[in-house]
């Protein structure tokens, strides 16, 4: 099926602005110099009580470039941000831009051969690091194709060293190449030599999560930036006065665009709080009066499970989105009820440079009746959705295939991956790997991952069935389901359950109790209860990881 074209999104007041708004600019950097100059005074970046204009955030990030030009970095470049959330990433992202070079999003987590795996693959110039990570990250780059490092301290840019934040005052020694404030300082009011960036210029190189194997670079181009941004903030309304809170990691392409390049871009402030941390990131909602974020259903549960947790910490909020990770219908009614805000749910990829199926604000996702599955939304402006067979040919309406997107915001390919490209890419059609269905009205659900279907006697079995249902329980926080090599059956379900805080349950009981809810060969016959499941930085799931955990179900001859 081809969704049709939606009289309802055509209406939106903003939408015939998207495209002129996009011709307009012919790189990030240009629309980046028309927001300083509508309001160079208002706040641009906010990092607890510290703060930059755009006028500010400008002569840094000119300095900046100045300097990294000076080390010898030039168009086309790839550089390493590793980095957590904090002010110098917006700074680096903006000076790398006006030096027409790409911005490497590196995972501030990732370690010694993770790492280097990606730093090899792009093969990257330059990395900023954080003056904690110098000594190893020196170590692990050692005979790289990166020439310098600099480092920054997570402590700059603010003054209130919240404890919960900062374990100590102390700063180790900078990167042999230099400290990132310091060398803004030095080269303050210079400039790096006149580039203008084109549309095809490759603004983010963001490494897939390796979910479905190796690590890719999605090469995410100016251009497909400018589409994403443009069409949600027409979506959003998001515009002057907007205050948006980074709650993804900016190396993630979720917090790189919908939260920081949206933000950077339009006339809202962004809101930066370092590392992900529950009870820091509920402070910030109140203290900054954040208006608008996108984060995964992980963070929402963990803000949910702060006790102190209250209404008011959100009565700033016009929409919150997530992404990232399917959200079960019973979570987003349960966050409502406790704190009067919907969490609308919103589609993206690293090959779609995040954001571009979701909910409409101020309304309510459907729930698909025979699969009780709650939609990621309809298709943002200038996005073709098809779902197909395996031969590429569309469905009819109400029925499952792969789904497939087209249009200006898929990534032109993978780095130095023509055969993956031609593979998932054919004709510049993505093929996503996520089993969908369309309704008649253009609302998208997301049945589950082809990779993840549960084959049980010949049944098919969709662990995003079990999990919906798995989370109506009260005592169930998180829910993972896996098929698992069966003798008897071909395939056997198996659950993988975190517990709420304070609650109870056993293996017998959430059986039963799927038992009550599901035909008998879906329910899972095994469940693992552990504390936390695995998880992407991003906050989607790691199935296959369970999956290559469990032993096999032993043979038992009983009948479903």
């Amino acid at each position: 099926m081809t969704v049709p074209e939606d009289p309802a999104r055509d209406s939106l007041p903003s939408t015939g602005a998207v495209a002129k708004t996009a011709e307009a600019h012919d790189s990030l950097v240009s629309a980046w110099r028309a927001r300083v100059a509508r309001n160079p005074d208002a706040a641009a970046l906010r990092y607890f009580d510290g703060a930059l204009s755009a006028r500010e955030a400008d002569a840094a990030s000119d300095a900046l470039a100045a300097a990294f030009e000076a080390r010898g970095t030039r168009r086309g470049d790839r550089v390493g941000v590793y980095l957590q959330n904090v002010p110098q990433y917006a700074l680096v992202l903006l000076a790398l831009w006006k030096l027409g070079a790409t911005a490497l999003g590196l995972n501030p987590m990732y370690r010694r051969h993770e790492l280097r795996r990606i730093v090899d693959d792009a093969a990257a110039v330059g990395i900023v690091c954080a003056d904690t990570d110098v000594e190893e990250t020196l170590g692990t780059l050692a005979g790289s194709t990166v020439r310098w490092l600099i480092s920054t301290s997570a402590l700059d840019y603010q003054s209130r060293d919240d404890p919960r934040v900062f374990t100590t005052t102390d700063r180790p020694a900078p990167a042999p190449d230099g400290d990132l404030v310091a060398l803004i300082e030095e080269f303050a009011g210079s400039r790096p030599a006149p580039v203008r960036p084109a549309r095809d210029d490759v603004a983010f190189l963001t490494y897939t999560s390796g979910t479905t194997g190796p690590p890719k670079g999605a090469m995410n181009t100016h251009g497909n930036v400018l589409s994403v941004v443009e069409s949600c903030r027409a979506w959003t309304g998001l515009g002057a006065g907007d205050v948006v809170l980074a709650v993804a990691p900016l190396f993630h392409i979720t917090g790189a665009v919908v939260n920081a390049a949206i933000a950077l871009l339009s006339d809202a402030t962004l809101v930066l709080a370092g590392r992900f941390r529950p009870e820091v990131v509920l402070d910030a909602f109140a203290e900054h009066g954040v208006t608008f974020t996108v984060g995964s259903i992980t963070a929402y549960n963990a803000l949910y499970a702060l006790p102190h947790a209250k209404p008011e910490h959100f009565a700033s909020v016009k929409t919150l989105y997530s992404g990232g990770a399917p959200i079960p219908p019973t979570t987003v009614e349960r966050f409502r009820e406790r704190f009067g805000v919907y969490i609308h749910n919103v589609y993206g990829m690293t090959e779609t440079t995040s954001a571009v199926i979701a909910v409409p604000p101020g309304r309510t996702a459907p729930v698909h009746a025979p699969s009780g599955t709650l939609s990621v939304g309809l298709p943002l402006p200038h996005l073709t959705v098809r779902v197909v067979d395996p031969h590429g040919r569309p469905v009819p309406s109400g029925e499952q295939g792969e789904l497939e997107l087209s249009g200006p915001q898929v990534v032109p390919g993978y780095w130095g991956r023509a055969e993956a490209t031609a593979q998932t890419m054919p004709a510049g059609r993505l093929r996503t790997g996520d089993v969908a269905i369309v309704d008649a009205e253009g609302w998208v659900y997301l049945v589950d991952r082809l990779k993840d279907q549960i084959n049980v006697s010949g049944y098919k079995v969709w662990p995003r069935e079990v999990e919906d249902v798995l989370y109506e329980h009260p005592a169930v926080l998180e829910a993972a389901v896996v098929g698992r090599p069966d003798a008897y059956r071909g395939e056997t379900v198996v659950a993988y359950v975190s517990l709420r805080s304070g609650r109870s349950a056993t293996q017998d009981e959430l059986i039963a109790f799927s038992r009550e809810r599901l035909a008998a060969y879906k329910c899972p016959r095994q469940v693992h209860f552990i504390a936390d499941l695995p998880k992407t930085q991003s906050g989607k799931i790691r199935r296959a990881r369970l999956r290559d955990a469990a032993a096999p179900v032993p043979p038992s001859g009983a009948t479903d």
